[in-house]
């Protein structure tokens, strides 16, 4: 079952832009390092649950660098936010 879940950080981000709302990308992507805490028991705890954390989904959990899944969350939290900012129109 495990492999219906994103394995890797990058396809972690992936199905998470493809599932948040764009007016909720937008507030994510004005997040500094500390604001991104907040996400939480919100996004965080989606993650956690719907990436398969607590299903045996041990190589996205390596993948992130992290042994315990609160502290995973947060790596594809900041990476979601990081991608968000990469992905903004630069204005020159």
């Amino acid at each position: 079952m495990a492999n219906e879940f994103p394995t890797t950080v990058d396809a972690a981000v992936r199905l998470l832009l493809s599932m948040v709302e764009e007016s909720e990308q937008t507030k994510i992507a004005a997040m500094d390092s500390e604001d991104i805490y907040a996400l939480h028991f919100g996004l965080g705890v989606w993650i956690r649950n719907h990436m398969g954390f607590y299903a045996g989904n041990d190589q996205l959990l390596k993948a992130t660098g992290e042994t315990e899944p609160d502290e995973a969350s947060m790596v594809i939290m900041r990476a979601f936010r990081d991608r968000l900012r990469a992905d903004l129109p630069k204005i020159h």
